[in-house]
C-alpha cells in the first residue's frame, strides 16, 4: 500500500515512475502472498480515507460501487475504550469500511492508469546500485540492473534499508522499540442486518485488567470480519475457542456477535512481536537517490489500524519533497512529523499494559492516567466523544485532548453521580442501512 501511494503521489511530479513488487500481481482482488496481514482486520482513518481521496479523486465512490460501503464514525461504530462505549451521536467524520484486497485492487487498478506509472510484479529487489554517495539505481535477485534518479523503499518491516546503508559506508538508523508480544487471530462472519442493531462495527481496545482487544468490521459480500487478540497470549483459531476467548474482552459487544454468526471460515494467526520506529530523520549522513516511507520508517501495533493512514500522508510529504529536490534529511523530518503523533498514541497506549516492554516516562504515566477518566466521561459525554475521534484519527493531535475544554468536560464528569448522562448529550443517529 505504502508503495502504491508513493507512484501515486510521485507520478505528477516524475516522467516515468516503476514499482517493482516481489508478488505476481493479481488482476482481481484476492489476497496476496506477500502481505500476509491482507486476511485479518484493516482500518482505515477518516485522515488516510481523506488523503487517498486526494491522490486519487473519485477512489471512494469506486470502492462504493464495488461494495464497500460508508457511515458515520462516532454514529454508527460502537469504539469501546477501558471498556466503556463513546456516546454515540452523529458527528463529522464519514468513514468507509473495505477490505484489505479489494481497497489495495482498487488502487492498484488507479495507479496502473496514471501516465508515466508502471507496474511490474514477479521483481524482487535485492541490493541498491550507488555511485560515491548517491544511489542510481537497484539490483535485483535475478543479476538485473534497474537505473533510477531516486529510489524508494516502501518494502514495509522487513525493509533491508539498514543493511544497505551500513554496505555503502553510511550508519543505520536508531532503532525504538516497544516489545508489545500481541498475537491476533481473525475470522469471517455472515453478517445479518440485526447484528449490533444495525451499527457497523466494534473496536474495542485492551485495559490493563484485560489485556486483549479485538474489532468487528461489516465488509462488503454481507461479511464480519472479526479479529482479537492479546498481548502475551493468543486466541484459539476453532471456533468454540475463539468464541470463549471472545467472551474474555473488555466488553460483551463482540463476544455477542461471534457467539450469535454463522461462521465462514477458519481462523488464522498473525503475531506481532514489536512497534518499531526507525530514526532516520536523526541520521547526519545520507546517500542521495534514496528515500524511506512507510512501514520500513515506522511499523505500528497494528491493532490501532493506522498503517495505510499514515502511509497516505507520507506519500504527500514525498511527492513536496521530491518537486522541490531537497536533500533527504528534509523529507524524513517531514516524515517525523507525520509519525509522531500517531506513534505517540500507540506507545501510550501499549505502554499502559502488563507485559509490555519499553521506555515509560512519568509523563506517559500522567497522560494515562488522564486519559482513563477522559474514557469515562466520554461513555456520557458525546462532544468528548468527537474529540477523541478526531486524535484516533489523525485529524487533531494528541494535545487536544488536555485543551481547556476538555480538562473541563472530564471535571465536571467526574462530579456527576455514577452513571448519570450528560445533559447536554443527546443521541440523534441515524442508522446507515446494512448491505
Amino acid at each position: 500500500m505504502s508503495g502504491l501511494l508513493a507512484a501515486a503521489a510521485l507520478g505528477t511530479v516524475a516522467e516515468r515512475v516503476t514499482v517493482l513488487d516481489r508478488d505476481e500481481l493479481p488482476e482481481g482482488d484476492v489476497h496476496r502472498r506477500g502481505t500476509a496481514q491482507s486476511r485479518h482486520a484493516h482500518g482505515l482513518l477518516a485522515r488516510g480515507l481523506q488523503v487517498m481521496e486526494v491522490l486519487l479523486p473519485g477512489l471512494t465512490e469506486e470502492l462504493t460501487e464495488r461494495g464497500a460501503f460508508g457511515g458515520d464514525l462516532q454514529g454508527d461504530v460502537r469504539w469501546i475504550n477501558e471498556g466503556r462505549r463513546l456516546a454515540p451521536a452523529r458527528g463529522d467524520m464519514p468513514g468507509l469500511l473495505v477490505s484489505r484486497p479489494l481497497l489495495e485492487g482498487q488502487i492498484r487498478r488507479r495507479v496502473a492508469l496514471l501516465p508515466g506509472v508502471e507496474l511490474c510484479g514477479g521483481r524482487q529487489v535485492g541490493d541498491l546500485v550507488a555511485d560515491g554517495d548517491r544511489v542510481t539505481g537497484v539490483r535485483l535477485v535475478t543479476g538485473e540492473t534497474i537505473g533510477a534518479d531516486l529510489v524508494v523503499d516502501a518494502s514495509g518491516r522487513g525493509s533491508r534499508a539498514p543493511a544497505w546503508l551500513r554496505g555503502l559506508g553510511f550508519p543505520a538508523p536508531e532503532e525504538e522499540r516497544v516489545e508489545i508480544d500481541l498475537t491476533y487471530c481473525t475470522r469471517l462472519f455472515r453478517r445479518r442486518p440485526d447484528h449490533l442493531d444495525g451499527d457497523s462495527a466494534v473496536i474495542m481496545a485492551a485495559t490493563r485488567a484485560a489485556p486483549r482487544a479485538g474489532v468487528a468490521l461489516a465488509m462488503e459480500g454481507d461479511r464480519w470480519i472479526v479479529t482479537i487478540g492479546g498481548y502475551g497470549d493468543a486466541p484459539p483459531s476453532g471456533h468454540d475457542g475463539f468464541v470463549a476467548y471472545a467472551r474474555s474482552l473488555p466488553a460483551p459487544d463482540i463476544h455477542e456477535l461471534v457467539a450469535s454468526a454463522e461462521p465462514l471460515d477458519e481462523g488464522r494467526h498473525h503475531r506481532t512481536p514489536a512497534s518499531v520506529r526507525r530514526r532516520y530523520e536523526r541520521l547526519a549522513r545520507f546517500p542521495h537517490g534514496l528515500a524511506v516511507v512507510g512501514d520500513a520508517v515506522c511499523a505500528f501495533n497494528p491493532i490501532y489500524g493506522q498503517g495505510m493512514s499514515v502511509a497516505a500522508v507520507e506519500a504527500l510529504a514525498l511527492r513536496e519533497w521530491a518537486g522541490r529536490g531537497r536533500p533527504a534529511r528534509e523529507l524524513f523530518r517531514s516524515i517525523a512529523r507525520v509519525v509522531d503523533r500517531p506513534w505517540e498514541i500507540v506507545v501510550n497506549g501499549d505502554l499502559r499494559l502488563p507485559g509490555v516492554r519499553g521506555r515509560s516516562t512519568p509523563r506517559v504515566r500522567l497522560v494515562n492516567a488522564y486519559l482513563e477518566r477522559f474514557h469515562r466521561a466520554a461513555e456520557h459525554d458525546a462532544e468528548l466523544g468527537r474529540r477523541f475521534l478526531r486524535v484516533a484519527n489523525l485529524i487533531d493531535p494528541p494535545s487536544a485532548l488536555v485543551r481547556p475544554a476538555c480538562l473541563l468536560r472530564v471535571v465536571r464528569a467526574a462530579g456527576r453521580p455514577r452513571g448519570a448522562p450528560d445533559p447536554a448529550v443527546r443521541d440523534d443517529r441515524s442508522r446507515v442501512p446494512s448491505r
